[in-house]
């Protein structure tokens, strides 16, 4: 055995956020300024993953929810963009880089889930290739500044699931969400619409093409907020909307579920919803981002 420690490099900075980190760190602090706190600490939230540009604002309203405090491990759920997964993939790394500072592997934790025997463990040319788990790092990071030594990541990136394997994941996940020194960071964007995405869904009732997309959307949203796996899974089935997190939120929604078995109360808010620009023709295009929190009573 080597103690060589694994770097995964931040292979995105650059090109889809700054690579600068005094640069970076200004533009997190504009965009969280603008945010208000008013659901922390929350114990998960969902946050989009796309370039700072199109969703740093509004990432920022899920982020103001967390509390660095109380929070010793962060989990970051994302949706795999690249490689046919159908179950979820551990880290190689021990180390994940960011233009702000280093964030450390819970390797414990992964020890933990390794032997269940549910998890695969992905390349490091998969990991830095992936962006879903990669677009939460610098805010994280920056969420989490004022304790920088004092946590771990437990990054997991989640293939296609079954709907039986998200309920497998959500139970298996769920007594780490019960724990309040945990926080949860489910990515996902929301509807990819155009022609380019191959998703062109458009009731005329609600007028223009991106008012359709808002509906759709915040008819998702409202499902989430009513923390029903199943009323999830048939939305998704009836109108395909192309949220690309949609199993990562089937996971959590999952652990949820689980957890109200025990009793605990929770609520779900949604904060912000964007688009990336306003779709009016059919040869237009947008992904839609939405940003949100889970309260455990």
């Amino acid at each position: 055995m080597s103690n060589r420690v694994v770097c995964r490099e931040a292979s995105h900075a650059g090109s889809w956020y700054s690579a600068s980190g005094s640069q970076l760190n200004a533009q997190l602090e504009g965009w969280l300024s603008h945010a208000q706190s008013t659901i922390r600490p929350a114990r998960a939230i969902i946050a989009p993953h796309a370039g700072y540009t199109y969703c740093g604002a509004c990432a920022a309203h899920a982020y103001k929810q967390v509390d660095p405090s109380i929070t010793r491990r962060v989990f970051i759920l994302g949706p795999s963009h690249h490689v046919p997964l159908s179950r979820c993939a551990l880290s190689p790394a021990d180390i994940y880089r960011t233009p702000l500072y280093d964030l450390r592997i819970d390797q414990k934790v992964y020890a933990d889930l390794w032997k269940t025997g549910l998890f695969e463990r992905m390349s490091m040319q998969t990991d830095e290739d992936e962006h879903s788990i990669e677009m939460h790092l610098p805010y994280t990071a920056k969420a989490m500044e004022s304790h920088k030594d004092e946590f771990s990541i437990v990054p997991v990136l989640v293939g296609a699931l079954s709907e039986s394997k998200e309920q497998e994941y959500g139970k298996l996940l769920s007594k780490y969400l019960a724990d309040p020194s945990n926080l949860f960071i489910i990515s996902s964007d929301f509807c990819h619409w155009g022609q380019r995405f191959r998703y062109t869904y458009y009731d005329e009732s609600q007028g223009e093409i991106y008012r359709s997309i808002e509906h759709l959307d915040k008819m998702g949203m409202g499902i989430i907020e009513q923390l029903d796996p199943m009323s999830f899974t048939n939305y998704l089935k009836k109108y395909r909307n192309t949220i690309c997190g949609r199993h990562p939120i089937g996971v959590l929604l999952n652990a949820v579920a689980e957890l109200r078995k025990t009793g605990l109360e929770m609520n779900f808010t949604f904060l912000n919803y964007a688009q990336s620009s306003e779709c009016r023709n059919w040869q237009d295009s947008s992904v839609s981002y939405a940003a949100g929190g889970l309260i455990v009573h």
